[in-house]
């Protein structure tokens, strides 16, 4: 019998751990401020094509698109347009790095690579001109294998899918 009641308890407490979750939340208002200074609600958010200072053109259009997907779907803030919107995310792409961190002993061709990304950015809010997040140099770097397949393209997908998840974290983060 005893048997049989530990067996019990183990799955009421597997269930009750399965069932605890991770600690994520539905809604996004509990966790994201959304009012500025003068406590004016903010709903709406533009996302400016960034400027690139870099050769590489593209770019900037994957960043808008990384986080205009990213402020849809993590946060409470709707997509405008910038004339209608209540807030402007804006920036440039100052500089893209390629760097080998590893080449192949026989070919002495790359085998890892790195790209790294330096951009700048702010969000304003355009009903009162005040800047609720700075940052004037913003470094993201992800590595590729140039064996598997994977190019510069993969990892410019990656890194601008990176830096616009870490921009969504500093607008939740900012103290603003």
């Amino acid at each position: 019998m005893s048997r049989v009641r530990s067996f019990h308890c183990a799955a009421i407490l597997m269930a009750g751990w399965l069932s605890a979750g991770c600690g994520y939340s539905v809604g996004h208002e509990e966790t994201f401020r959304t009012e500025n200074a003068n406590n004016d609600r903010i709903r709406t958010v533009a996302v400016d094509i960034f400027e690139s200072k870099e050769f590489r053109r593209g770019l900037e259009l994957q960043l808008a698109e990384a986080l205009a997907k990213r402020i849809e779907s993590e946060t409470p803030f709707k997509l405008a347009k910038k004339e209608r919107a209540d807030t402007l995310i804006t920036g440039v792409i100052r500089e893209v790095r390629q760097s080998t961190i590893g080449r192949d002993f026989r070919t002495v061709r790359p085998r890892e690579t790195t790209c790294t990304v330096v951009l700048s950015f702010q969000w304003k809010d355009l009903r009162t001109g005040e800047v609720l997040l700075d940052r004037p140099t913003y470094v993201q770097t992800v590595d590729y294998v140039r064996p598997l397949g994977e190019d510069f393209y993969h990892a410019s997908q990656r890194v601008m899918d990176r830096l616009s998840e870490r921009m969504i974290e500093e607008m939740y983060t900012a103290n603003w």
